[in-house]
């Protein structure tokens, strides 16, 4: 079993009543939904970190070179680009190899 260790929360009275609201309707306790809230946002966190490490290692020429290889076949069903994405200005860059294909 973990070890637990005690720590005085002060929370506003407002976001301690929803939180007392939203432990009831889970069928939780107040310090269990507390915890678990917390949990998340620690997983929420680690999993932001895990993708910015990995995206900084990432090589651009290398994706250019895997997408090189793409095959000619249409998209599988729900692979495809949805309908208008390719016309958002955030998408410019990958517009070209998008539409390459």
């Amino acid at each position: 079993m973990a070890t637990v260790t005690g720590y005085a929360l002060r929370l506003p009275t407002s976001i301690m009543n929803e939180v007392k609201e939203a432990a009831e309707a889970e069928a939780t306790s107040i310090n269990t939904f507390i915890t678990v809230a917390v949990a998340r946002r620690l997983a929420e966190l680690k999993t932001a970190r895990y993708f910015e490490a990995r995206a900084a290692g990432a090589n651009p020429e290398d994706f250019k070179r895997i997408i090189a290889k793409a095959g000619t076949l249409p998209p599988q069903e729900g692979d495809e680009i949805p309908e208008g994405w390719l016309d958002v200005p955030e998408n410019e860059d990958k517009r070209a190899s998008a539409t390459r294909r």
